[in-house]
């Protein structure tokens, strides 16, 4: 494939974007300067996708040449038990209700094992906010993990998961996060970011952290060293002035602290949730999303498709629309299922390979930091569905 790069393609497709009617916007973007947030609401108001798209392309390729980042992982949703109960979720149950469940630490344990076994070099671990489990539960689970599996990176807790932790323990923030650390944990996912907006998080998920909140735990665990994606919850309530509110201030924490390794838009997925009444989101704002956070976020290197939520096709589509990571093997993904997701539980390492070369890319295994991964053999049987 020859990258946008060259100048010559440069040349024709600025000639092409004049047609485009944000082609003021997509040409800041191609000439490297930052959009503000105007420019970020005009271009969900467009919907010229395959010119917002393009240029999307042309950024990511400047960051990433061809490459497509995977990773061979596997999920871990240790409960479902949660004291709030969002408006859009379906994984969550009280204590006493039917399907509640949560995972003593030998089970987890015993999980994390087999997934190292067969070749894993990350496990993603998230859970409900169970009202009963102590801190010292938490923290053995992740010591014991660490100390039996010491090669395996441990990316574990929202920071809606760690604000939850540090008021069981009586503990700031910031000691809740040294003491994770210190027991084994590497890094942060991004989930229970939702979206930003006061307005919506008091619609749908009035007990939960506030966005500020969120903010507050990752930049915390960004000057203890602790690395964290970030994520954007879209397709519910949210209007295009709300998403882009949310990803400056993702872009602003980024500015201030560069902890963040990738952003991960989720799609909203409303069955089996209080906003079962709502329909799924469209493929045009799934692209629409990706593209203009990958215009937005100037200051991420990387952005996710987490074909789990999106689908095994679009997502495979997505590497043409600023994406340049599809994210791995997962296995025994819960959450995002529990709301009615129809893709598969995990994909085998062989699959993801041939999905990236027939997008024309180039797949590189990477481990959680973005460290590529070198095999002696390539692990194409691991964590098979």
């Amino acid at each position: 494939m020859i990258l946008a790069s060259n100048s010559d393609i440069f040349i024709k497709m600025e000639k092409l974007l004049r047609s485009s009617l944000a082609y003021d916007i997509l040409q800041k973007a191609m000439h490297g300067e930052r959009l503000d947030f105007d420019d970020g609401v005009r271009l969900f108001k467009s919907n010229d996708i395959l010119h917002i798209g393009h240029v999307a392309n042309i950024v990511r390729e400047r960051k990433n040449g061809n490459r497509v980042y995977y990773i061979t992982n596997r999920h871990i949703n240790y409960s479902n038990i949660c004291k709030n109960r969002c408006k859009f979720c379906a994984f969550s149950r009280e204590k006493e209700d039917a399907g509640s469940y949560e995972m003593d630490r030998e089970e987890i344990l015993e999980k994390a094992m087999a997934a190292v076994e067969e070749g894993a070099t990350e496990l993603h671990i998230v859970g409900g906010l169970h009202p009963d489990l102590p801190f010292y539960f938490y923290i053995e689970m992740i010591r014991e993990i660490h100390e039996s599996c010491p090669d395996v990176h441990i990316q574990a807790f929202t920071a809606v998961e760690i604000e939850h932790l540090s008021q069981k323990a009586s503990l700031s923030v910031r000691q809740t996060l040294k003491e994770l650390k210190e027991a084994g944990l590497g890094s942060l996912p991004g989930g229970g970011a939702e979206v930003f907006s006061p307005k919506i998080r008091e619609q749908l998920c009035p007990e939960k952290l506030s966005g500020d909140g969120w903010l507050q735990v990752m930049r915390e665990a960004h000057t203890l060293g602790l690395r964290s994606n970030a994520t954007m919850l879209y397709g519910h309530v949210e209007t295009a002035e709300d998403r882009i509110h949310h990803l400056m201030k993702l872009r602003e924490l980024q500015d201030e602290t560069g902890g963040f390794m990738s952003f991960i838009p989720l799609a909203f997925h409303p069955k089996n949730t209080e906003l079962s009444n709502r329909s799924s989101a469209t493929a045009m704002l799934d692209l629409k999303i990706i593209s203009i956070s990958r215009l937005m976020l100037d200051n991420f290197d990387h952005i996710k498709a987490f074909w789990i939520m999106l689908g095994i096709k679009l997502s495979q589509i997505s590497l043409s629309f600023g994406v340049d990571d599809i994210d791995g093997t997962v296995q025994e993904e819960k959450i995002t299922h529990a709301a009615g997701a129809e893709t598969p539980e995990a994909l085998s390492v062989q699959e993801i390979i041939n999905l990236i070369k027939e997008a024309g890319r180039e797949p590189v295994e990477r481990d959680t930091l973005y460290n590529p991964v070198k095999r002696k053999k390539t692990v194409v049987h691991a964590l098979m569905p």
